[in-house]
């Protein structure tokens, strides 16, 4: 059948609407000056990693999948005078790789505020010629404090220091013997690290102040890279070792920790885990309020009340208490400590069969209240719901937010949330639905990423978009269900700026390297999720190849291929046109609608006389002998060797005669047929439109028609992405009804981000 007779079964099902029904026509591809780019080519064979036993083609780890393990016992102490800790820690190391080690590489990344480091040295700074308040403020810092460990020592069990090797914020260990498949390392490390002062080197972890009556005021700490790391090995990589510059963040192993936190014995102390001795750190009257908690899941209860701890402000203890914590199955540890906590907590009962009910707890200061108070522990356990129906029950026993000095960061079981009102000259809040807004969002976007990349591991260094863009697009999904006017990034029509700016890089840029880092690590990736679920998948599509692709990869490290090849496998859709365009181009989504036309009827003048079929010739001249027959002369063909075969001889005998009457029946049954072909044609009286539609912007995506009707009545249709398979610049559609159509506009909904509007109408607006 010619192409242009084609129904729109093509893709998907035809379009019907009652009598209606629609058509596709492709429009003309000018190849010869090479225009024609196939969007729909597959990635498999063309860059995507080949499958084998660890990583399967259908995006699901393999049967031979392994990943090391980590433990740690740490004992760590916080000296409040000299805003530091230091800290020994002892590291058992599985080796579940089928490879053999002679060292492994620990992650130092508190080196990067460290004098001379990379970090430092190879940040770009402005061009002006002058410097803020803020700059001046650092720069005359730097001249006095200088970050990073000190005093580190690396040591066998036996008490023998072990040779090491420090490569900027990396550290090589070589291991005193091949350390075999199957078998543990285990040694010792000790070392030191003062604590940044947050506000003016920008870095995750540090501290805050606040004007007190005691004459060094009262603080927050929060300590996060706080001890040395294992880095990473994988399947795919070997060791991570890419340089931490001060935006990528951490691929790290799962593991089991230990931890022992010595502070000031009025200090509280919230941390990574589930506190291990209740009983020597917190009060009768505290400890049966957590219990009281335990059983609360309509409001928070107060553990610490606000004022135990306005009480604890008004002195300072000269003594220690050691707080333990246990966190297994965990890629990293934090903790937060301040004598001016405030602590509430309340359960979150989850609804599958063995999942654990997750205590939600907020720690804030009495600079926080009482917007702390209201709002951060249920926006915990609202993400925690949310963030489950998406994926899998939440696997820890606790979910945690702590208010300081950094503005968001997340790690296993606590997030740090900086949010906080803002007060005038009176003490009076202002701008407080703004704050609020910002607090409920910043915590649901950091409880989180306790889901991705905290328990959906992956390489946040190289493919950012995959914990920071698709937490995004979860975060979305969360503060819509908080509140639908809620003010959050994932609108299709907010990423329009950004995809039609200059100096753009593809979402599969190395984050360190990428400019406008905002854009491409979190609300591109996290819009493109947004327009794959509602308008690309379908929510029931998309909800269960993302659910799969959540629980295939839980505990384990996944990369991007795992991710698509899931959502494709799961799904039953091809979407290699849909990565293409979104995360390796810097195209942009704009589909214009040029031009609307009411088709008649062919009439015998609009037929065009028979052109002969020889190559390109119009003119009537005679072709000359095909270079391949003029080529094969002396060659004898077979005709030549069988010349009884050259003409068809209607008088021989083939068997199969003929008679007249059989060639006038088989004649006049065409012509009857003809006959009722042409009768039915004659009385079609239904209108066609056909539309052309150009891609201005690149990125091909499904077209979304609203159709009105002159009636008043009007029809969304939507045309699927392979539309544009045989060109993806430019393509007609054919729509059949029995209405008067008087207006036509692509993304009626704006839900593809479709960067102009008013090429979306015709008639033009």
């Amino acid at each position: 059948m010619r192409i242009g007779l084609l129904l729109a079964a093509v893709g998907t099902a035809a379009l019907m609407a009652g009598s209606a029904m629609a058509q596709v026509s492709v429009g003309a591809v000018d190849q010869s000056r090479g225009t024609y780019e196939d969007a729909f080519r597959q990635f498999e064979g063309e860059g995507w990693p080949s499958p084998n036993d660890y990583r399967t083609a259908s995006g699901a780890p393999g049967y031979r999948y392994w990943q090391q393990q980590v433990d740690y016992v740490i004992d760590v102490r916080f000296d409040e005078d000299t805003k530091s800790l230091s800290g020994s820690q002892r590291i058992t190391y599985h080796n579940n790789s089928p490879d053999t080690l002679t060292y492994v590489w620990i992650l130092l990344d508190q080196q990067d505020m460290a004098r001379g480091s990379m970090a430092s040295v190879a940040s770009p700074s402005s061009s002006s010629e002058t410097y803020s308040r803020y700059e001046t403020l650092g720069l005359a810092r730097s001249e006095t404090w200088e970050g990073g460990f000190s005093d580190i020592q690396v040591k066998g069990t036996d008490g023998r220091p072990l040779n090491t090797t420090q490569v900027d914020a990396l550290l090589r260990v070589d291991l005193p013997r091949p350390l075999a498949p199957g078998e543990t390392f285990v040694f010792d490390m000790s070392y030191r690290m003062p604590f940044a002062e947050t506000a003016v080197t920008g870095a995750r972890s540090g501290y805050e102040c606040f004007p007190g009556p005691t004459p060094a005021g009262n603080c927050i700490f929060q300590a996060a890279q706080w001890f040395p790391r294992l880095a990473a090995y994988s399947d795919y990589e070997g060791w991570h070792t890419l340089p931490f510059l001060g935006s990528g963040e951490f691929p790290l192993e799962f593991g089991n920790y230990e931890v022992s936190i010595t502070v000031p014995a009025d200090h509280v102390v919230a941390a990574s885990g589930e506190l291990q001795n209740g009983r020597d750190v917190l009060t009768r009257e505290q400890q049966a309020r957590m219990a009281e908690a335990r059983r609360s899941t309509e409001e928070p209860v107060y553990v610490v009340t606000p004022d135990e701890a306005l009480a604890r402000e008004q002195g300072r203890s000269t003594d220690t208490r050691t707080w333990r914590f246990r966190a297994e199955n965990v890629r990293d540890f934090a903790w937060a400590s301040s004598r001016g906590f405030v602590w509430d907590a309340m359960a979150v009962e989850q609804d599958a069969p063995g999942a654990p009910t997750v205590m939600a707890m907020s720690f804030y200061t009495k600079e926080a209240r009482p917007m702390w108070d209201t709002y951060s522990t249920r926006a915990v356990a609202h993400a925690i719901d949310v963030y489950s129906s998406f994926t899998f029950p939440y696997p820890y026993p606790t979910a945690q937010s702590v208010n300081g000095p950094v503005g968001g960061m997340e790690y296993p079981m606590i997030t740090f949330n900086g949010a906080r009102p803002t007060r005038d000259a009176e003490g009076n809040i202002i701008n407080g639905d703004r704050t609020k807004y910002a607090l409920v969002d910043v915590i649901i976007h950091e409880i989180g990423h306790i889901y991705f990349p905290m328990i959906v591991n992956s390489d946040e260094r190289q493919w950012t978009w995959m914990d920071e863009g698709i937490n995004t697009f979860l975060e979305y999904q969360a503060t819509k269900l908080w509140d639908p006017d809620f003010p959050a990034s994932g609108e299709p029509r907010g990423i329009v700026g950004y995809m039609t700016s200059d100096n753009q890089v593809p979402l599969m840029t190395r984050y360190d390297t990428a400019l406008n880092q905002g854009n491409i690590g979190y609300r591109k990736p996290g819009t493109a999720l947004v327009v794959l679920r509602e308008t690309v998948m379908g929510r029931e599509l998309f909800d269960r190849a993302f659910q799969e692709y959540a629980r295939r990869w839980q505990f384990k490290r996944a990369t991007p291929y795992d991710f698509f090849r899931t959502m494709e496998e799961s799904s039953g859709m091809d979407l290699d046109w849909f990565w293409r365009g979104w995360f390796y181009s810097t195209d942009h989504v704009d589909i214009s609608v040029e031009n609307v036309i009411k088709a008649r009827p062919e009439t015998d003048a609009d037929r065009p006389a028979r052109r002969p079929t020889s190559g390109g010739n119009t003119n009537n001249d005679t072709p000359p002998v095909p270079l391949t027959v003029a080529n094969n002369s002396g060659i004898e063909t077979v005709i030549e060797r069988n010349p009884g075969i050259d003409a068809y001889d209607d008088t021989a005998d083939h068997g199969y005669p003929l008679t007249e009457e059989q060639r006038r029946a088989i004649g006049q049954g065409a012509r009857d047929g003809m006959t009722a072909m042409i009768a039915e044609a004659d009385s079609f009286d239904s209108n066609v439109y056909r539309f052309t539609f150009k891609n201005v912007g690149g990125v091909v995506m499904p077209i979304i028609l609203k159709l009105t009707f002159e009636d008043g009545t009007s029809e969304i249709v939507r045309i699927p992405a392979e539309i544009w398979r045989f060109n993806n610049q430019e393509v007609s559609w054919q729509y059949v009804t029995d209405k008067t159509l008087v207006q036509t506009e692509v993304d009626p909904n704006w839900e593809t981000a479709d960067a102009d509007r008013e090429n979306n109408y015709f008639p033009r607006r």
